[in-house]
Parts: structure tokens; sequence; C-alpha cells
């Protein structure tokens, strides 16, 4: 209310201020609705268009004679998928994976055996954690590069033997019977630690007080990690396998970096770059891919069944 004084007598005539008008309001949550979508537009057109694009282009050249270079795209229907079920020299390196898949579950049973052991209090266990761990943070291709002068005629591990008295020892990378060991063996001492912190975490994140429990009830260590730590880490036990046999299937740059593929060491994924880049066979090379692709998402969904999403309750 102001008041305002008239020009006629004096008088005084209050008068009423209108008030300004209320601003209009966007209806509750539209904002909110439409904020996540921009944040997510970015990543998922890259997904879009570095992964989806190219794995349906991918699927495109499985079907198709193409050589790389050719315009034209000529349709072969399922020849190339025909070629690698039929042909044995095709199929046949799946048997090498077999030595890698070997080194898989040795390496998930050192690493877990490690974890439990380095869980609890045990002298110097920060140095061994730092050992076991300190092999996956070094480069693939210096790896492969250290153990090429390790296990090459006359090399470290030829002259440790030769301490010991072994004076001919067996070619490592050149028998075809010892290569493929040989490099399933170092691939074993590179993802061991990778395996072995995701073991650790999980151990470490069961409650202590099972533990005294354990302790008060008189259980041994094998109890207790038999009905304490084994299904308290179940979902990463199963983590772990299926990436173990996912990676053993997918080996490529410990046996192209050592041998080339030579002496019986090729797997699916070096004869894959070979019909792609050195035989220029882009369209069989796309239906391995894409075989290797379907045999992964097999076991992954068979791992899901093995190990479902369930939450496990030890009490």
């Amino acid at each position: 209310m102001s008041t305002v004084s008239s020009p006629v007598r004096g008088a005084a005539v209050r008068t009423t201020a209108t008030p300004p008008p209320a601003p209009r309001r966007r209806g509750p949550g539209r904002g909110w609705r439409v904020t996540p979508w921009l944040f997510l537009a970015a990543p998922l057109g890259l997904l879009v268009l570095f992964t989806y694009v190219p794995v349906a282009n991918m699927v495109w050249y499985s079907f198709t004679s193409w050589n790389g270079m050719a315009p034209v795209k000529e349709p072969v229907g399922l020849e190339n998928y025909q070629r690698i079920f039929t042909d044995p020299d095709m199929f046949s390196v799946f048997l090498v994976s077999l030595y890698y898949l070997a080194g898989a579950f040795l390496q998930l049973g050192l690493a877990l055996y490690f974890a439990t052991i380095l869980s609890f209090r045990t002298r110097a266990r920060n140095f061994f954690k730092g050992i076991i761990f300190f092999p996956y943070l070094i480069n693939g291709v210096a790896i492969g590069l250290v153990f090429l002068f390790f296990l090459r005629p006359g090399g470290t591990l030829d002259a440790l033997l030769a301490l010991v008295g072994v004076a001919e020892p067996p070619q490592w990378l050149g028998n075809p019977d010892l290569a493929n060991v040989s490099l399933a063996s170092t691939s074993v001492w590179r993802y061991m630690g990778l395996n072995f912190v995701l073991f650790l975490g999980a151990i470490q994140s069961i409650p202590h007080e099972l533990y005294e429990a354990a302790d008060l009830d008189g259980a041994t260590s094998w109890q207790k990690f038999r009905y304490i730590i084994a299904p308290g880490i179940k979902q990463v036990i199963g983590l772990t396998t299926i990436l173990a046999i996912s990676g053993s299937l997918a080996v490529f740059e410990i046996p192209w970096i050592m041998t080339g593929g030579a002496n019986g060491t090729t797997t699916f994924v070096i004869q894959t770059v070979q019909q792609a880049f050195e035989f220029k066979k882009f369209g069989l090379a796309s239906a391995m891919a894409v075989v290797l692709l379907l045999i992964v998402l097999l076991i992954t969904w068979i791992q899901r069944r093995i190990f479902p999403d369930e939450k496990v309750d030890l009490t």
C-alpha cells in the first residue's frame, strides 16, 4: 500500500501498487530428465562410432571375399565360416589355446594361494605383494623381449642350468613340444599379479569378526578358506575365471614377439592377423574374429549361469 497526496484540497488518496508478475516455472523434473542425456551424448556417440559400427562392418565383411583394398565386396555367404570349421589348418590352432588355458588355471591357483597367505600377518608381506604384482606393470613387448633372451640357446636359463650340471639343455623355443609350454609359462608370470590383486582385495573385504569366530570354534586354516574365504569371494573367482578363459583364447603379443607363430605356436589371433595383413583375406579374417567374439560371449553366458549375481551371506 502506498499513500499519494491529491492535488484537490490536499486530500490524501490511498492507492494499491500492483505486484510484479511471478516468473513462470518449468514442469517439475524436466531439467533433471534432460541433463543426464546431455552428459551421455558424447560417450555414447564415441561408443557407437568406435565400437558398434566397426563390429557391424566386421560382421558384414565376414560374408564377403574382400581383400582389404578392392572397392567392391563380393558376397560369398557362409563360405568363410564353413572354411573355419572344416579346414584342419584353421581350426586346429585352437588346440594351442589349451596350453594357455592350463597356464591360466595354474595362474589362478597360485594367485589365490598367495593372496590368501598375504591377506594375514606375514613377515615382509608388503614386499612380497610388490614382487608378485610388479610383472603386470611391465609392458608386454618388453616382457616378450626379456624372455626371448632368457630362453634362447645359451641364454640366461641355460647358464643357470649349466651351474647345476645340465650340459645340454633343450631348445625352449625351438622345440615344438616345449615352445608352447615356455610361452604359457611366460604368460603365467606376467598376468598372475592382476589376479593376485583382485583376490587380495576381495579377501580383505571379508569382515575380520568371521575369522575371530572361526578361531574360537577351533577351525583350521583349510576350514577358514573353505567356509569363509571361498564363499566370500565367489563372484571374484567367477570374474577371474572368465577373464582367464577369454584371455587364453585371445593370446597374441607374447607368442607374436617371441616366436612369430613359428614351431607350432600360432594362436587363433595370430592366424587372424596373418590372414588379414599377409594373405589379404579380410573377409576370412573378419569371420575368424566373429567366431572368437561368439565364443567369448558364450563363455561369458555360461559363467553368468554358474556364478549368478547373488548376495553372499556368511552368517
